[in-house]
């Protein structure tokens, strides 16, 4: 997962944070994170990791630190604090140049694509990967000022790979953890990147380091017993650079109650009777993901027309909705895919639409969350077909949104971090267009019995796995020393 997390609201979560020990109470929570949430009343909370972290904070107190989105004018800075509540906010904004280095350039042009085995399109440049630390550095100092022995630091994601080092140069003796919510690529891949034994090191200045899945923690296992001379000791901990280092699976969930609850008035949703009245009777297909080379939208584009090539009888009856927000719309290469889907639409319904009937309707720009459950209840099948994911909570959210008397069809990729957990759904290969068609076909012709009880298994692994089971296991485990 990447900072589209905030650009999708999910509201506060209000459940205890029971996980975290008394022991924990003493110090407060410092999040870094590439992006924070708003802590405003009456401010939308973005994604899963804004709202379990906001919730932890609310719980806690503590400080969340993180990019304003704001270009500053001369020299990258640290704004003043401001307090809400139990929660004090730090913002940087960042200088052109650092943005350009830290963000476009080594961030999401270097480690993005190789995180998701797409070496091919890495970029490295030295320049950038300087920014990269630097930025790091940078937020390394707001986080060090004002630091008590007992506070711990949960970073998140592959924008804070050097945080730890950088604490660490400035004397930071704190527990600091942090959690991928990318996938952690096979050893071969993660050595595509020029300075990946420096990047190890440094990450490894962590105490905690947080996967989404097995595989996930596998392949940095791997990484560091064969390339970095490592050694496994008991606990699953890992000697390696002079330090022990710990690593867990902790997959992140969302709240199932406050999704459905969202979901239901889609009745009287004026935006829902539109859909209703526009799709008619037919089937509705949905897809929901940034506009991104990893979510396999261009094969999945394929893979529909392949489904209305082969189930004549569909067609006309069925209508596939892919929501494609915009994403890094300054980095070219995300330029270049909007394009190729808005003409891959065209083609298709050039192909195949009637004048009563647009086979493909996609949309390049974001809803709101009150708007987009209802749209996922009202999807007879939720089509997430990513090339690779750390997790995808687009997975989870439809299944979460579904009536349970009668539920829609999960056809999941099983790339995505979520099909180690939705095995109940329909799992594919998304580089098989037609197994993916046949999966369509299979979910548009499920019996009800079967739906209730794919949808009941999967119900009952997001409620075991949820987003405040994931903050507790987390804390709990960062606290934890030995």
């Amino acid at each position: 997962m990447d900072e589209t997390m905030f650009g999708q609201a999910l509201g506060a979560l209000r459940e205890t944070a029971a996980g975290v020990s008394s022991a924990a109470q003493a110090g407060r929570l410092i999040v870094v994170s590439n992006r924070v949430a708003p802590i405003e009343e009456g401010q939308p909370t973005a994604g899963g990791l804004a709202a379990g972290v906001l919730d932890a904070l609310q719980e806690m107190g503590g400080l969340w630190i993180g990019w304003s989105g704001e270009i500053a004018e001369g020299e990258s800075r640290i704004q003043p604090e401001r307090q809400k509540g139990r929660i004090r906010l730090q913002m940087l904004d960042l200088a052109q140049g650092d943005y350009d280095d830290y963000y476009r350039g080594f961030a999401n042009s270097a480690l993005w694509p190789v995180l998701h085995y797409r070496s091919a399109l890495a970029r490295f440049s030295r320049s950038h990967y300087a920014g990269y630390r630097r930025v790091n550095a940078l937020f390394a100092s707001a986080v060090a000022e004002g630091l008590a022995p007992d506070d711990i630091v949960w970073a998140h994601d592959y924008h804070l790979l050097g945080l730890a080092a950088a604490l660490r140069a400035q004397g930071v003796t704190n527990r600091l953890g942090i959690f991928l919510h990318t996938p952690f690529p096979a050893a071969a891949v993660f050595m595509t990147i020029p300075v990946h034994e420096e990047l190890a090191r440094a990450l490894c200045q962590y105490d905690l380091i947080g996967f989404q899945t097995e595989v996930d923690r596998r392949a940095f296992e791997d990484y560091v017993l064969r390339e970095a001379d490592g050694h496994l000791l008991p606990g699953r901990a890992l000697m390696v650079f002079g330090r022990v280092v710990r690593t867990g699976v902790y997959p992140i969930g969302v709240q199932v109650d406050e999704i459905r609850a969202q979901a239901e008035p889609a009745a009287e949703c004026p935006q829902m009777a539109k859909l209703r009245a526009s799709t008619g009777d037919s089937k509705l297909i949905i897809s929901v993901d940034r506009l991104d080379y990893s979510k396999g939208l261009n094969e999945r584009f394929l893979a529909y027309e392949r489904f209305l090539e082969q189930n004549e009888a569909r067609r006309g009856a069925v209508t596939f909705l892919q929501i494609a927000p915009p994403s890094r719309t300054d980095v070219e290469t995300y330029r270049e895919i909007r394009l190729e889907l808005e003409g891959e639409a065209g083609r298709i319904n050039g192909r195949f639409a009637e004048l009563d009937w647009t086979p493909l309707r996609y949309l390049n720009k974001g809803f709101a969350r009150q708007a987009l459950m209802p749209m996922y209840a009202l999807a007879d099948v939720g089509l997430v077909t990513p090339m690779r994911d750390g997790m995808n909570l687009v997975a989870k959210e439809y299944v979460a949104a579904q009536n349970p008397i009668d539920p829609g069809v999960l056809v999941l990729s099983q790339f995505a971090g979520a099909a180690c957990e939705l095995k109940a759904a329909l799992l594919v290969n998304p580089h098989d267009p037609d197994a993916i068609a046949e999966a369509l076909e299979q979910a548009l012709s499920m019996p009800l019995a079967e739906r209730r009880e794919r949808h009941a298994e999967m119900m009952a692994v997001l409620r075991r796995n949820s987003l405040g089971t994931w903050r507790d296991r987390f804390l709990g485990d960062l606290h934890r020393r030995g």
